[in-house]
């Protein structure tokens, strides 16, 4: 399984990020993803760092929905993690097999996105500027496919290259997760 090779900063100045995004990469694609992360019911996929979500994305080309398989972190520093995803026809179909094999809904929640797709150094990225509606700030997202653990260390030292071309700072990079700040903005258990 192909490891996402990722690192997300918190933005200081979304305006000059934007700017310097298009600048570099043309115009992005606006997006919004809804995402629902499930869970067995005793809550072991995800205290063994494990993810299981369905992700409907809904933009200026349609509707579009994946299904998304992470293992646990190969690295602490960015949290890049084996990652394997495949896309579904029919997202009601996608919830209801999810359900059917056991699994609980445990968090859901909107980001909204605006992607940029380029290559840099041989490496096919996604840069994403992220508002997650129900929490503070805007985020940037980077990350580009390592083949294994071996190549990881190659993989995010693209992405830093391309972060900070971006003005984004070491000190910016943040582990945190989504799921756990909407869960703790919403005084539950992600």
């Amino acid at each position: 399984m192909a490891i996402e090779a990722e690192l997300k900063a918190v933005v200081r100045d979304p305006g000059g990020v934007l700017r310097r995004l298009e600048d570099a990469y043309g115009p992005g694609r606006s997006e919004v993803y809804r995402d629902t992360y499930y869970d067995a019911p005793d809550g072991s996929l995800m205290d063994a760092d494990r993810e299981l979500r369905i992700r409907t994305v809904h933009g200026p080309d349609g509707t579009r929905t994946v299904l998304t398989y992470k293992g646990a972190r190969v690295d602490a520093a960015s949290g890049s993690k084996p990652e394997a995803e495949t896309r579904v026809e029919d997202a009601g179909a996608a919830h209801g097999i999810v359900r059917g094999l056991g699994f609980v809904e445990r968090l859901a929640f909107e980001k909204r996105c605006r992607n940029y797709a380029f290559t840099a150094d041989g490496r096919d990225l996604l840069a994403t500027l992220v508002r997650v509606p129900e929490i503070d700030g805007t985020f940037l997202e980077v990350e580009t496919a390592a083949a294994d653990e071996a190549g990881l260390p190659a993989a995010l030292a693209v992405v830093r290259t391309v972060l900070a071309g971006l003005g984004i700072a070491e000190d910016d990079l943040t582990a945190g997760q989504y799921t756990d700040a909407v869960a703790a903005v919403r005084g539950s258990r992600p």
